[in-house]
């Protein structure tokens, strides 16, 4: 190592991360302390690294951190994630983010301080490019100024904040690409929970958990969207018709309304979902260009109607990925076979079937028939279903009858790589 420079020294332990394993590794030698002081990049304190970490008093992880932050020069990075640790001092806190924030580019921040720590006031105008800030709350955002003129990501995590503040935040990180809000604490400014964002630059968008009368999303350039574990009465989305990626998971939303064009749809993923299909074809029936389509665990009733294979082989054309899986009555079954059996165009790209039922039998055999009829290029089908541990003997029957009836489906397709997933 003695010929090793101490720049790449320097990039090595910046790897290591943990501010434990690289105190440790920079008591090697003098070439090490100087790579450690000058040349690291990257440092985090995370109390699920290191068990001694929820033993200390806060008093002395404060001198810990301070001593190893005050011993390095021109970091990059800083992590600093204090899940189970009691508040910080605000004065050691601003003292960590003061020696380092002209040179901080990356900031993971949880940490709980009284009082609380205004990252806005002390990392702003600075060269920061991505934040993620958890358990903290922002107010008094200063409307009409980029703050934070490099930041292309931006993710908050049970952070209290006002729609108005939210909105304005964005407006300050006018290169933003990356928003991340996972159960975020909104302020309550009227009779209704309203979010209202817009961003000119906005390309992915992620939410969780989260639970609104109204979110509006305004922006021109998005090309994907993941809406997870949310409740919303109306969300609305407007832009120039870039949105490559919309995905949804367990959500749940009364009023659905893309008022923008979908013609790029690429990969649409929908599970745990109640969906009219109608209302929901009618959205990306002119994605020409859709590659994936997956339906999963997608709930529907008497009113409802089914997804029709015939709509999906004419307007999905390049379509090659399909995942189809129902949550049905008894009294529903029939009713997905007739519209499955309406048409005869072919899925001439789909080269993977991704299928589940409710409980595997004859009326899912007979669906899984009507699909491969319907894609003469298969290459692989994978088989989901339920099968309860302590199975009875006519689960069993059932189950055998299930397999041996696609064993003999597949004598006619050869070539495909069949896989059954029994959960």
């Amino acid at each position: 190592m003695d010929r090793v420079p101490v720049e790449v020294i320097g990039n090595i332990l910046s790897h290591l991360g943990a501010a434990r394993d690289v105190v440790i590794a920079s008591a090697t030698c003098k070439k090490w302390r100087e790579a450690c002081h000058r040349h690291l990049h990257m440092l985090s304190f995370n109390s699920d690294d290191w068990p001694v970490f929820r033993d200390l008093t806060t008093s002395r992880l404060e001198i810990l951190i301070t001593q190893t932050i005050f011993q390095t020069k021109g970091l990059q990075g800083l992590s600093i994630l204090m899940d189970d640790v009691d508040e910080f001092s605000a004065s050691a806190v601003i003292a960590w983010l003061m020696y380092t924030r002209e040179t901080l580019r990356c900031l993971f921040y949880n940490v709980r301080t009284t009082p609380n720590v205004n990252i806005l006031d002390i990392c702003g105008r600075q060269k920061l490019e991505l934040l993620v800030l958890a358990h903290n709350s922002i107010t008094g955002v200063e409307p009409n100024y980029q703050r934070f003129p490099f930041l292309t990501s931006l993710s908050l995590s049970y952070v209290s904040i006002s729609s108005l503040d939210l909105n304005l935040l964005l407006t300050a990180c006018p290169n933003i690409e990356f928003l991340g809000l996972i159960s975020p604490e909104i302020a309550i400014t009227d009779a209704q929970v309203t979010v209202e964002l817009s961003s000119q630059t906005l390309k992915k968008v992620y939410v969780e958990a989260i639970s609104l009368d109204k979110f509006t999303l305004e922006a021109d350039n998005l090309e994907k969207l993941h809406l997870k574990d949310c409740a919303l009465e109306l969300f609305e989305l407007s832009g120039k018709g870039t949105l490559k990626h919309f995905k949804m998971d367990d959500v749940s939303i009364l009023h659905l309304d893309i008022v923008e064009p979908v013609d790029g749809l690429e990969i649409v993923d929908v599970s745990n979902f109640t969906i009219i299909w109608s209302k929901f074809y009618q959205i990306i029936s002119k994605s020409s260009k859709l590659r994936r389509l997956r339906l999963w665990n997608v709930v529907f009733d008497d009113e409802i109607e089914f997804v029709d294979l015939e709509s999906i082989a004419l307007c999905f054309p390049d379509l090659s990925y399909l995942a189809l899986s129902y949550d049905l009555r008894d009294d529903l079954k029939e009713g997905i076979l007739h519209y499955s059996l309406q048409g005869s165009s072919p899925m001439e790209n789909v080269s993977v079937l991704d299928l589940g039922w409710t409980v595997l039998d004859e009326h899912f055999a007979d669906w899984v028939a009507c699909l491969l009829r319907r894609c003469p290029n298969l290459k692989k089908l994978i088989i989901r279903g339920v099968v309860s541990e302590s199975k009875t003997h006519v689960e069993c029957h059932m189950l055998a009858s299930f397999t041996s009836s696609i064993v003999q489906l597949m004598r006619k397709y050869l070539h495909v790589d069949v896989q059954f997933v029994y959960e």
